[in-house]
């Protein structure tokens, strides 16, 4: 069995969705990240940095990294078909833009809402939201123009891990719903992902309350 530790609105979102669309057995063991509770000692004892989530394997061995968590549930689970077979085009591509998303769309996101971590300059703050603003505008239009495109890389690779990355991301985006309205092709894969039916109960617990602020 799996044991996840998480938090909404956390990189949890990700690997949990991927064990419900699998139909995996796992726990959830929730970190109160409101209490700091992700700085506590046991819990830097399973990921030293205090972030969350924390996958835990069967074997015991521990987990960071909600993408790498979800690249080794697929591999783990091969029959989900939520990762092209080895080999194929398709993989290839999944992995071309999921590296993208973490390097690019998740640390520009990361720059927007925590700024004071970019720098030592108290007055800084404003010009490095100001640039991941900036940054995520072409970022999000080099997916919705070249990944989501009919003629993208994606095409081949089906419903995969990757559209609940992505999804993911676009929850966390800064108006995020004036996103969506202006790049269709990520609007319509956020909502099959937030409908599906192993996914949508955790898509309300990590998002509906933020929608709806």
């Amino acid at each position: 069995m799996y044991r996840l530790y998480w938090s909404p609105s956390t990189g949890a979102f990700a690997p949990e969705a991927l064990l419900n669309e699998i139909g995996a057995r796992y726990e959830r063991v929730f970190v109160d990240t409101r209490k700091n509770e992700q700085s506590s000692p046991d819990f830097l004892k399973l990921n030293p940095r205090g972030q969350v989530p924390a996958l835990e394997l069967p074997d015991g061995s521990v987990m960071t990294e909600s993408a790498a968590m979800m690249l080794t549930l697929c591999e783990r689970h091969p029959e989900s078909e939520l990762l092209p077979p080895p080999g194929e085009a398709a993989r290839a591509q999944l992995y071309r833009w999921l590296f993208f998303a973490v390097a690019n769309i998740y640390e520009a996101i990361l720059r927007r809402y925590y700024s004071d971590r970019f720098t030592v300059d108290p007055m800084g703050g404003e010009a490095i939201q100001r640039q991941a603003e900036k940054d995520l505008v072409s970022y999000w239009g080099i997916v919705e123009q070249e990944a989501l495109s009919e003629s993208g890389g994606l095409q081949g690779a089906g419903f995969s891990l990757l559209d609940i990355y992505l999804s993911m991301l676009a929850a966390w985006q800064p108006q995020a719903k004036d996103v969506l309205e202006t790049h269709p092709r990520l609007a319509r894969m956020v909502g099959r992902v937030s409908q599906r039916p192993a996914i949508a109960p955790v898509w309300n617990e990590h998002f509906a309350l933020k929608a709806q602020a």
